[in-house]
């Protein structure tokens, strides 16, 4: 019995690893689908979100591109601003993209490649002789031709974000430096092309480095486990997630090429902040911090950017400027050391003391009043998810050079005007400035600060337009050129109108004096106001109406005896819309802001904004108004400016003030520009100032700068001259 006892006890255990071993092979069997359930549905996501829609791509709006040929006007002043504007560097021989030399007036321009709407422009070397303020010549170096067309890229001036508001500028592997890839795989991922997503010796070498360091210098993880991490994960740190992260990693390096891997990281890297925007890629951070392409910086901007993968907040160049130079320096020593660059080439990278341009770089847009016109038209055609995250370039019609001048000209006009005059306290203003052929708009200015978004003046500020009214009253009486011409006498005696509430309202001229007649061009360019009453109450307040409407002003009003002298309240944009059909010949074209809309990755043209042309009036009344408005400037209530501008320098414009001197008003146009100038306060209480005393001034000087064409429009063929004593060739329009 004790044997058979003892038997049993040994017998017994022998037979359970047995069992063990059943049970751990039926695990397998089960875990064996399950786990390739879960690889297989991770390869789907890694596949369906790498070959798909990558990123949500906000829309690049672009300045209209600066074009020369032969006879343009450029100023020497005007075409370096204009390069230093685009980031282009002053370099002799320029022989890369974005440098320039000039030498006395001659420019030496390599120029950068971009996308327009009818191709790509190359990069080329050219140069542009300039002869009284003119472009004489343009030639291109190699080969040596001559060039009858030259683009440069335009100004980037705003963008669209989605609504993580997430920003890159997507690169190609093949468009980036060689020394920013070796800055980055030497000291992030060196065996990169070796491993397969993770790499076991990488993670022991940076254990390694950090060690001999006294601090940390590697990461452990692979380029293709920070790209998943980054691409596809959230920020978690568990076991689980970094199991994850391995098998993704992997998987995409089974499906997809190290040029493809590298090429996604370069544009999905995050590498600063810009107030709400986040910066990610390599594309975005060269501009941000550099204001240049990624193409075009050096070796020490290299090593800055990928000090920026470590900590973009940790190494931000512009607060920490000591702890930013101090990294950079630790990855070209790292580079030196692997023999990416000589030891010559680091100890002169590190003599680079200036880490980050603080001048205004792509992510500051000092134009809010003109893209909300933009984003107004914009939405006529896209809807709000395509323009912030399809990739549309955008290119529009704002000149920057004019821009920049339309601003100065306002501040400095503002601060004068409000030093001079007692009244002129919080004074602010708005200007227009338009094509006078085309409608495009040029330039827009709200106010004193006019890089801070607010209340839009020029869009939507209404304010009564004062003597700005008097010309649709002439030009409604010359278009019945049988009764009507420019020598035609009106009365200008005490007049009185009865309303029809039977009260009875007289106007006044400004100073209180009557002229018992007048010719017609003398009562528009002294803006006589009781003669300008009693012609619009001869013609009908439905006739003045009429013009209005066929000039462009589509808001509904009613019609009333006082609105002759202004008393109809417009925004500048109006004002502006009815002056360009005046200004363009009495041909009526809605204002433009947008040339085309392209696709960014493709440079297919998905949309162009051609003009848009209809003839509302007669060519000869027009010119006879428009005749007539170049006296107002010379001799009339703008003869204050006008005695100061060149002799050969026509233009016609109209001074516009209201009661109580509320608002100050000015059109002015030449050939080329129409400006449309507005002075007063957002309290709309009196100022102090006239049309001529304030908007005219602020007008005045913007042309000084900008010196716009002089009118030279074609004459109507029923157009004749008669010889005046006092006027000299008068223009009449045959019956």
């Amino acid at each position: 019995m004790l044997f058979k006892k003892s038997k049993k006890k040994t017998a017994g255990p022998k037979k359970r690893p047995v069992y063990r071993f059943r049970w751990g092979v039926l695990l397998l069997i089960i875990m064996i689908p399950i786990l390739s359930f879960y690889v297989a549905k991770l390869d789907i996501q890694v596949r369906q979100q790498f070959e798909g829609k990558k990123w949500a791509i906000p829309a690049r709006v672009y300045a209209r591109p600066l074009e020369f040929h032969t006879g343009k006007r450029v100023t020497p002043e005007s075409l370096r601003e204009e390069l230093n504007t685009l980031g282009y560097r002053k370099q002799e021989n320029p022989s890369k993209p974005g440098q320039y030399w000039e030498k006395g007036n001659t420019f030496l321009i390599t120029t950068r490649t971009f996308q327009f709407w009818d191709g790509t422009e190359p990069s080329r070397t050219v140069k542009i002789r300039l002869i009284k303020d003119k472009v004489d010549a343009i030639t291109e170096i190699s080969p040596d031709r001559p060039i009858h067309l030259l683009r440069l890229e335009p100004k980037l001036i705003d963008k669209i974000y989605p609504e993580h508001n997430e920003d890159r500028i997507l690169v190609r592997l093949e468009d980036v430096p060689q020394h920013l890839i070796d800055a980055l795989l030497t000291v992030e991922d060196r065996n990169f092309f070796e491993h397969w997503g993770v790499s076991v010796r990488g993670v022991v070498r940076a254990i390694i480095a950090n060690f001999k360091a006294g601090k940390r210098v590697q990461g452990g993880s692979t380029l293709t486990q920070q790209l998943v991490k980054n691409f596809y994960l959230t920020s978690e740190r568990t076991l689980t997630r970094k199991v994850k992260e391995a098998i993704m990693s992997v998987l995409l390096e089974w499906h997809y090429t190290k040029e493809q891997i590298l090429e996604t990281y370069l544009n999905e890297i995050y590498l600063g902040q810009a107030g709400k925007r986040a910066i990610h890629g390599m594309g975005l951070a060269s501009r941000f911090y550099f204001n240049r392409p990624v193409e075009e910086i050096n070796v020490a901007q290299s090593a800055l950017l990928v000090s920026l993968v470590r900590g973009a907040s940790y190494y931000n160049p512009r607060r920490h400027a000591e702890r930013a130079r101090k990294r950079r320096d630790l990855v070209l020593d790292v580079m030196a050391a692997h023999g990416k660059i000589t030891a010559e080439q680091a100890e002169e990278s590190k003599k680079i003391l200036s880490l980050a341009t603080k001048k205004k770089t792509e992510n500051v847009f000092p134009y809010p009043a003109f893209m909300e016109l933009v984003r107004r038209q914009l939405r006529e055609d896209y809807n709000e998810q395509d323009l912030r995250e399809e990739g549309l370039q955008i290119i529009t019609t704002l000149d920057p050079f004019i821009q920049t001048s339309a601003e100065q000209a306002m501040k400095k006009g503002l601060k004068r005007l409000e030093k001079k005059r007692r009244k002129a306290r919080n004074l602010q203003g708005a200007m227009i400035v338009t094509d006078s052929q085309n409608g495009e708009v040029l330039a827009m200015v709200n106010g004193k600060r006019t890089e801070y978004s607010g209340f839009n003046r020029p869009l939507k500020a209404k304010r009564l337009i004062g003597s700005l009214l008097k010309p649709i009253v002439y030009l409604t009486a010359l278009e019945d050129n049988d009764t009507y011409n420019l020598m035609t006498q009106l009365d200008d005696s005490p007049y009185q109108v009865k309303m029809a509430s039977g009260k009875k309202w007289q106007p006044y001229n400004y100073d209180h004096r009557t002229h018992e007649n007048a010719p017609l061009y003398k009562a528009l360019s002294s803006s006589y106001n009781v003669a300008l009453v009693r012609l619009g109450m001869t013609l009908g307040l439905n006739r003045v109406r009429n013009t209005l409407r066929r000039l462009g002003f589509e808001r509904k009003f009613n019609m009333y005896p006082s609105m002759l002298l202004g008393s109809l309240p417009m925004t500048p944009l109006e004002v502006t819309q009815i002056y360009q059909t005046i200004a363009s010949g009495g041909f009526r074209m809605p204002m433009r802001t947008i040339h085309t809309v392209l696709n960014l990755q493709t440079g297919q043209a998905l949309q162009r904004y051609p003009l848009s042309v209809s003839q509302n009036f007669d060519p000869a009344p027009i010119y006879l108004l428009n005749y007539a408005m170049q006296h107002v400037v010379r001799h009339g209530t703008g003869r204050h400016v006008g005695s100061k501008l060149p002799k050969k320098m026509i233009l016609a414009g109209k001074t516009g003030t209201t009661n109580d001197l509320k608002d100050s008003w000015f059109v002015g146009f030449g050939n080329d520009l129409l400006t449309v100038t507005w002075v007063g306060r957002d309290d709309n209480k009196p100022m102090g100032l006239t049309g001529g005393s304030g908007a005219m001034f602020i007008w005045g000087n913007f042309i000084k700068t900008v010196r716009p064409k002089s009118l030279a429009p074609s004459v109507p063929d029923n157009i004749y001259w008669e010889m005046d004593e006092k006027l000299g060739q008068v223009p009449f329009i045959r019956r």
